[in-house]
């Protein structure tokens, strides 16, 4: 029986995890809600950043009856989860970056993360460090400019390389040998950022990983339903305004159809 599965991320990034668990599991119908109106998450007060995603996820869970809930989002998944798994009684599966991976893959012993500012200030991101990369140096890179420029991609924006040359010299300049992606809007700039770092970077994300979690904490099984729904991507919902751009590239991905919410997780357009 395909089951309901909600992934949420501050704007489109979560797409590069939806797609990952989609590949897994196409079997399921997928829901995606993107919270653009308090875009990018990681200059978010982390008592708002809590607050807010509780009160938009909590109504929309029930309403869709999403069997699980996947926060794709670093800078969420780092203070969100204890208060939505107090709220909900399905699993809730957050992004973690993937320090632990790239302490075992680096040659040189000195690796990257990069990931919004939240992420890298979070004490949670240093205790993944001291945990598992203690015999590794680790460099932090903090960009919200990377969000947006993202976003500006998946709307239809080109993209100047020189941009990309700028804002990573900090990291050109390290001589790193794997970097981290540590928010799920980078793995879409994936093609920038390597033509900015050069063939001597291997860049790491999440993506797999929380996949092959979300077909772990799926029930294997359940009775069949008389009339089985619609697999695939069902909707996609927004909170902010919503660009032609962007509604193009979520009707692209085959969503079957894109509606606004309120703050507080109720529909505004059928």
């Amino acid at each position: 029986m395909s089951q309901s599965i909600l992934v949420f991320d501050s704007g489109v990034g979560g797409l590069s995890i939806l797609a990952e668990i989609q590949a897994l599991l196409p079997q399921h119908r997928y829901h995606y809600l993107f919270d653009n109106a308090r875009l990018p998450y990681g200059e978010l007060e982390e008592q708002t950043l809590i607050s807010g995603c509780v009160e938009l996820l909590v109504p929309l869970v029930a309403q869709i009856k999403a069997d699980i809930l996947v926060i794709a989002c670093n800078s969420a998944s780092t203070l969100v989860l204890p208060a939505l798994r107090e709220r909900l009684t399905i699993p809730v599966v957050g992004v973690v970056p993937a320090i632990k991976p790239a302490a075992k893959l680096t040659q040189s012993k000195h690796i990257g993360l990069l990931a919004t500012p939240g992420t890298i200030k979070r004490r949670y991101t240093h205790e993944l460090i001291a945990q598992y990369a203690q015999d590794c140096h680790v460099e932090l890179f903090g960009s919200s400019e990377l969000v947006m420029l993202a976003e500006q991609k998946c709307a239809g924006i080109a993209l100047d390389p020189a941009v990309f040359r700028q804002l990573l010299q900090p990291i050109i300049n390290t001589h790193i040998d794997v970097l981290v992606l540590g928010c799920t809007h980078f793995p879409m700039l994936k093609a920038e950022i390597s033509a900015a770092l050069g063939e001597g970077v291997t860049l790491l994300d999440s993506g797999a990983a929380i996949a092959r979690r979300v077909q772990q904490l799926l029930q294997p099984n359940i009775e069949p339903m008389s009339a089985e729904p619609d697999i695939g991507l069902v909707a996609a919902y927004y909170t902010g305004t919503l660009s032609h751009g962007l509604e193009q590239l979520l009707l692209q991905q085959g969503f079957q159809g894109i509606k606004k919410l309120t703050a507080k997780g109720q529909f505004l357009v059928a």
